[in-house]
């Protein structure tokens, strides 16, 4: 892996990481329910649960792409890169939000793309 799939890689991360902390914590407060366009405050309070699960499966993205870094592992950084992608499809697909798309698949693919050339 070389600095530029290193970079690219931990973005993604700390997008995950980012995602972690937006879904476990912030998801109830005005950040939380203006960034993923929820309905209510009291819809919020009832998702809350879900919300968090979904937030602690981002931080295993992180967690992977971090780890494969660490152990300069490009196989790794393939198999969660992959995952993030795969995510990224069907959330955008699942939430008719194509920025979902943008925001979470677009980088992993570069990253995919990248890694790739310099393997």
């Amino acid at each position: 892996m070389n600095n530029l799939a290193i970079g690219l890689i931990i973005f993604v991360a700390i997008e995950h990481i980012y995602f972690l902390i937006l879904e476990m914590f912030l998801w109830t407060k005005p950040k939380g329910i203006k960034t993923f366009g929820l309905k209510s405050k009291q819809f919020a309070q009832e998702t809350k649960v879900l919300a968090a699960n979904q937030g602690l499966y981002n931080g295993f993205l992180a967690i992977g792409l971090i780890f494969s870094v660490i152990q300069k592992n490009s196989n790794f950084a393939f198999f969660f890169l992959i995952c993030v992608t795969i995510a990224g499809i069907y959330g955008s697909y699942s939430t008719k939000k194509i920025k979902l798309f943008y925001v979470q698949s677009i980088p992993a693919i570069i990253a995919i793309i990248v890694s790739f050339i310099s393997k």
